[in-house]
């Protein structure tokens, strides 16, 4: 159901009571940590609040990132009433009370209503449709939340008459400002505790809470209420009790070491060796790690040319498709097309022909310096080209069946070969149509 909000005091007055990390959102845009491109100076939401105006919107982006918070700076900037609105857990009912409380608001007060709705892609298209006409005609601004992709999740009259902001998950060094603030705050952090974090805790936290600022300091409270105090009511956070509130063991990984390395590297080889439960286990010991998935994503897309190349050209298809897929998923749920990925590369079959031919290429390249492109297969664009001889003699392939003999290396070059497909998958076929072109050239002579 709907919760109105003249809140702000009374979120005051029960702020000790509630959670940190209800009680460390920020107060307005200065305090906000993170989404420089849009709150920044000279940026969309600040010139918003500045001139006191504003559009309907729509938060795209991973949870714990701020859309909530930005709502409720937004509309307590503007001194507007504020509605928070739940998709999972309204109706249509409930929208049309509170557009007939946004029409009193505005008639009798002149206030203007912002209605915040989280998680806007749960509505079904009729709910969404019921916003329309009253987000057309000004009688609320829209403010919506979603991780899912506005495009496909979003109605398209709704989705017009609303601009689309995409929020980014939060950095390492964004999650680092937030829990410094939460520990030096006194107000309404643990600014006035005996207190001392362990600089290999903070970074678990840090690390494990993947961008996510509400996980940051539910996990930073949870280890400040379990760390005991001493005899001079001094708690230390050490990097157990940091494990115990984050319920996650921290994993031999530095990121920026020599195990991270150790550690693609096994990934890598595990799968040019064609064993998926290693390749798997790999994996999985990256993400838990808190290594970027974008990184992992990388590193198979390169291998999928590198080392299965033409053996299956699909492979590069599937693994771009990872990439894809995880971007629109993200975490949590981005593992599964990952491990797909994984195990799809793992068991294809394995050709580098096209690595080592462009490998052998560039050393010859090296070598040899550049070398002057044969004549004929110049284009001659002039009557001057033409006069010196470019173009001529070429041989145009369609008008001979799609193959003809002839050389387009450079005279010091020909007869040549750097690409030598394998026996592997569809290699093998390519290999055969190799073979052929051989043999149509003996034929020729």
């Amino acid at each position: 159901m709907s919760k109105t909000a003249d809140l702000f005091d009374a979120r005051a007055k029960t702020a000790k009571k509630s959670p940190l990390a209800d009680r460390m959102r920020p107060r307005n845009l200065d305090e906000f940590v993170g989404q420089e491109h849009l709150v920044g100076p000279d940026k969309i939401l600040g010139g918003f609040v500045e001139n006191k105006e504003l559009a309907s919107l729509i938060f795209w982006g991973p949870p714990g990132v701020g859309k909530t918070t930005l709502a409720i700076i937004i509309a307590k900037a503007m001194d507007a009433h504020f509605v928070s609105f739940s998709a999972v857990l309204s109706g249509v009912k409930d929208i049309r009370a509170v557009i007939a409380e946004a029409k009193d608001q505005l008639k009798f007060y002149g206030r203007r209503t912002i209605l915040f709705v989280d998680e806007i892609h749960r509505f079904n298209k009729a709910q969404q449709d019921a916003f329309l006409h009253h987000v057309e005609d000004g009688t609320i601004t829209l403010i919506g939340a979603t991780t899912e992709n506005p495009s496909f999740e979003v109605n398209a009259p709704l989705l017009s008459r609303c601009k689309v902001l995409v929020l980014e998950q939060l950095t390492k060094d964004n999650i680092k400002t937030i829990m410094t603030n939460a520990l030096s705050d006194k107000e309404r952090g643990f600014g006035k505790l005996k207190l001392e974090i362990q600089e290999d805790a903070f970074k678990f936290i840090e690390e494990l809470s993947h961008g996510e600022a509400r996980v940051a300091l539910n996990t930073l409270e949870s280890a400040v209420l379990l760390a005991k105090p001493d005899k001079e009511r001094k708690r230390v956070v050490t990097l157990k009790i940091a494990q115990e509130a984050m319920q996650r063991r921290a994993l031999l990984y530095d990121k920026g070491g020599e195990e991270h390395y150790n550690v693609i590297s096994a990934f890598i080889k595990s799968m040019r060796g064609s064993d998926p439960d290693a390749a798997l286990y790999w994996l999985a010991r990256m993400l838990e790690a808190g290594e970027d998935p974008l990184f992992i994503v990388r590193r198979m897309v390169i291998f999928a040319s590198e080392d299965i190349g033409n053996a299956d050209p699909d492979a590069i298809r599937v693994a771009v498709a990872v990439k894809d897929a995880f971007h629109f998923v993200g975490m949590p749920e981005g593992w599964i097309p990952l491990a797909q990925g994984v195990t799809y590369l793992a068991t294809a079959p394995k050709s580098n022909a096209s690595y080592m031919a462009y490998q052998s290429a560039l050393q010859d390249v090296k070598e040899k310096g550049a070398l002057g492109v044969p004549f004929h297969v110049r284009n001659a664009p002039t009557s001057l080209m033409k006069d010196l001889g470019y173009a001529k003699g070429y041989k145009y392939p369609h008008s001979y069946g799609g193959y003809t003999e002839q050389s387009y290396l450079p005279k010091e070059l020909q007869g040549k070969e750097y690409y030598k497909p394998t026996d592997n998958g569809f290699d093998k076929e390519i290999k055969k149509r190799l073979v052929s072109y051989k043999e149509k050239r003996k034929q020729k002579k």
